[in-house]
């Protein structure tokens, strides 16, 4: 079989050598009909162009760099499921870092990164700490950088996020709605930008309760012995009928825990949450969930990054993009 290269796809179809280069570089002398046929042939034939030779002939990598802070969580496999749909499109190669909510893992990586091994980087942040020097740094490079998810809000550079501070409203006025009147919020670890807006949704949601409920708020934190010691002391003691948990391996503590303290779900405590487990239906009961559309947020900010690669711009427009989330309505806090 004949070697598959340039030249190869370049006779397959009628275009000439050159045209297929600068295709499968994304340039822009190139229309977007050509460029999908040259991209189709291409991933068809399998062909696997050198990533350092293109780079060093068109100052591209053909790669982007995804970093984010867990993989075991279903909302980050589908982001990345969203992103990797558009890298395919656009030819190019991705790399994936995980920082496991390690801020110096984070602050390695992009400096690692800084030094042009990529040509844009999609990031959601850990959780650590709220030091973001490091990133500074790539806007001063000129390396294209989108936050999604858990961003920083202090720099301009574009955002694609969801409605977390309307969806936490409507997360607690299903519990009231339910009929719960003493509702504890499990709070993820307060530096994760997510987490304010979150718990501000729920605060606001309780003031205009009818019964204005005092807010009832335990913080977690990244360990998981810790937090289902700390969820079991609050059911325990404070005894709320209903648990509106941030992030989703909050809610599946509380599972296990309810287990061990002999409460039932829902009819002791119904439990809502933040959650795109693809099992939230196969719990018993079935988790009653706020489902992010993550594989839309990995899309959106896909394109907005190759925008800004295209455009050789670092996105300093302050845009931000919010896409809505959706509640799922299942047997965890049914009333029924």
């Amino acid at each position: 079989m004949n070697k598959i290269n340039i030249k190869y796809l370049a006779k397959e179809l009628n275009l000439s050598i050159s045209t297929v280069s600068r295709a499968l570089s994304d340039s822009y002398e190139i229309s977007a009909e050509t460029k999908a046929k040259v991209f189709a042939l291409a991933r068809q034939l399998n062909y696997q162009p050198n990533p350092n030779a293109s780079g060093l002939r068109g100052q591209k990598t053909k790669t982007i760099a995804i970093v984010i802070p867990e993989i075991v969580n279903d909302f980050f496999s589908l982001v990345i499921s969203g992103i990797e749909k558009i890298t395919q499109e656009k030819g190019y190669y991705m790399l994936v870092y995980i920082t496991h909510e390690d801020h110096s893992m984070e602050v390695s990586f992009i400096n690692s990164l800084v030094k042009g091994r990529v040509d844009g980087i999609l990031l959601s942040r850990s959780s650590e700490q709220d030091d973001y020097s490091h990133l500074l740094e790539l806007n001063d490079k000129g390396i294209p950088l989108v936050f999604f998810d858990r961003v920083c809000e202090t720099m301009d550079n574009v955002k694609v996020t969801t409605d977390n501070y309307e969806s936490s409203v409507t997360a607690t006025q299903h519990l009231l709605a339910a009929g719960c009147r003493k509702i504890a919020y499990l709070q993820a670890p307060r530096n994760i930008s997510i987490g304010q807006l979150r718990m501000n949704g729920y605060l606001d949601a309780l003031k205009d309760s009818p019964g204005k409920q005092p807010p009832l708020v335990l913080e977690c934190t990244n360990d998981h012995d810790e937090n289902s010691m700390r969820i079991k002391k609050m059911l325990a003691t404070e005894k709320p009928d209903g648990i509106f948990a941030s992030i989703e391996k909050l809610a599946v503590i509380c599972y296990s825990v309810c287990e061990q303290l002999k409460l039932r779900i829902p009819e002791d405590v119904k439990i809502i949450s933040f959650s795109n487990l693809q099992t939230a239906s196969l719990l018993n009961p079935s988790l009653t969930t706020i489902t992010q559309p993550a594989f839309d947020i990995g899309v959106t900010a896909a394109r907005e990054l190759f925008k800004r690669i295209e455009k050789k711009s670092t996105g300093g427009t302050a845009e931000h993009v919010v896409l809505k989330s959706l509640l799922v309505k299942r047997k965890s806090t049914s009333t029924r």
